[in-house]
């Protein structure tokens, strides 16, 4: 184990969360590969080692330090490109049920090369667009929780991630910079999706001290059947 892995180790613990040797070397393949890979293809403008096991991985699993993931039967990672943050959970809690979906095949081809190196079972890979997989009774209202690392509005994201939660789920926004004024533009989303902000959660990225918030939004109701509709239409006519 060298001074990186070693880094990565300790701020895991201090969170309850301990990898063991296999582990470890999961999370190496998978930074190695995903090296590999970035050369042919773009997955990632990340890709110094450190770097990689802070922005990406230890950011992933940061999810899991607001979480009791020993709860979380299932998780959807909704545009999840490079596979953060399903895989890096994944690694960290196996008896995780993981479906992630993409809507680039090239990034679905990546991740299952992913999933055959670490040797991870109970890992669904779709590819498919949000919109089109959220009306689709098998991931309707089904899952535990819902991530999405995204770039989007925090009204568009509950349009797309919204549906695949169950009543009662989570779904978890993760953000970087303060979400308070993204939160209150998506106040009419949240209703007519049936969820409400249970809380945000603020930590701080080690090394480069960036600001880090999750959004936790509880689902509950039923999705009505008209949501998500087509991103054109989204895009034009949020729910805001």
């Amino acid at each position: 184990m060298d001074s990186i892995q070693q880094a990565f180790t300790s701020r895991l613990q201090e969170r309850g969360i301990n990898l063991s040797e296999f582990q470890l070397e999961q999370f190496e393949i998978y930074f190695n590969e995903l090296v590999s890979w970035n050369e042919k293809m773009n997955l990632t403008g990340i890709t110094e080692r450190e770097q990689v096991y802070t922005k990406h991985f230890y950011d992933s699993v940061s999810l899991a330090f607001f979480m009791d993931m020993s709860k979380v039967k299932n998780l959807a990672d909704i545009g999840s490109g490079a596979g953060f943050p399903g895989i890096p959970l994944k690694i960290c809690f196996p008896d995780l049920q993981l479906t992630i979906i993409d809507s680039l095949n090239k990034r679905i081809t990546f991740l299952q090369n992913i999933v055959d190196q670490l040797k991870l079972s109970n890992v669904t890979l779709i590819h498919g667009r949000a919109e089109e997989c959220g009306h689709k009774r098998e991931h309707r209202d089904q899952y535990d929780l819902v991530t999405a690392r995204a770039v989007a509005k925090l009204g568009m994201l509950n349009e797309f991630c919204l549906p695949f939660v169950r009543v009662g789920g989570i779904f978890a926004a993760m953000k970087g910079s303060d979400p308070s004024v993204e939160i209150q533009e998506a106040t009419r989303s949240l209703k007519e999706l049936r969820s409400e902000v249970k809380q945000v959660e603020k930590f701080t990225l080690p090394i480069e001290e960036a600001d880090r918030h999750i959004v936790l939004i509880s689902k509950t109701g039923i999705t009505p059947y008209k949501y998500p509709r087509n991103p054109a239409i989204i895009a034009k006519s949020p729910l805001a």
